[in-house]
């Protein structure tokens, strides 16, 4: 599966987050483009999980920060996904918290049958519910468009009433000193609920985030059982990683 972006698509989105709607119309215009060609794109974009299908145009599916977020180190963020999903059988038991590079692992999960998903993403939701086979659990709580997560005690409380055999965290930074950190304390909580309702714990990072540092502290790295991010990953970073005998699956 490949969920790159064409040329022609990235300047939807562009045209997209400047303006906040697409007309079909306008576009074919300023594209030299047929009609029919737009609504092809618009559908790939739709099917993508970037946009919604409106009579005549589109607007976004996303809040814009999550739209720009998802455009960013597309290749590494999938290879990233693809790898978890891997992890992943027939009748497993998973959550998955919010964030661009978790809620891909959703895509990944095609061809898997009877997997429960536990998820606070509805990013994640708008991935999985195209896959049949999959059962899944919204935990509830109050929305935050900038993370498209639910956060708070409603949350907590639903995450608190599974067991799952692996929970799929994200971060916005990490490095063996200060371990995972997040700039919002909300999405902080969230992660050590899922960690103490899970047999084993994975982050998904791309390599963009280590060295990087959030508000809030999170869990150390040795928390955690494994670590899957991508080859863009320094050597004395991952060599940190190693000699603190550290669980790194590098793709």
């Amino acid at each position: 599966m490949n969920f790159d972006l064409n040329e022609r698509e990235s300047f939807m989105l562009d045209k997209l987050a400047n303006e906040g709607s697409l007309s079909v119309a306008s576009l074919a215009r300023e594209l030299a483009v047929s009609e029919v060609t737009i609504r092809s794109d618009l559908k790939a974009l739709e099917e993508k999980g970037y946009i919604n299908r409106t009579r005549g145009g589109a607007y976004p599916a996303f809040y814009k920060d999550i739209i720009d977020r998802q455009r960013l180190r597309v290749e590494e963020k999938n290879r990233i996904a693809r790898a978890a999903a891997e992890f992943v059988r027939d009748g497993d038991s998973i959550m998955i918290e919010a964030g661009t590079t978790t809620a891909l692992i959703a895509r990944y999960l095609a061809g898997r049958r009877g997997v429960q998903v536990v998820t606070n993403s509805t990013l994640v939701f708008s991935y999985a519910r195209l896959n049949p086979a999959l059962n899944i659990i919204l935990t509830g709580g109050v929305f935050r468009k900038e993370t498209e997560s639910l956060v708070g005690p409603v949350t907590l409380k639903a995450i608190s009433e599974f067991n799952v055999r692996l929970a799929f965290v994200g971060t916005d930074g990490f490095s063996v000193e200060r371990g995972l950190t997040t700039q919002l304390v909300e999405g902080s909580e969230v992660v050590k609920a899922m960690r103490s309702r899970a047999k084993e714990t994975w982050l998904v990072a791309d390599s963009s985030k280590y060295g990087e540092s959030g508000f809030v502290n999170v869990l150390a790295l040795s928390e955690v059982d494994g670590i899957i991010t991508d080859s863009g990953i320094e050597k004395n970073a991952l060599a940190a990683m190693q000699e603190n005998a550290l669980n790194v699956r590098v793709v």
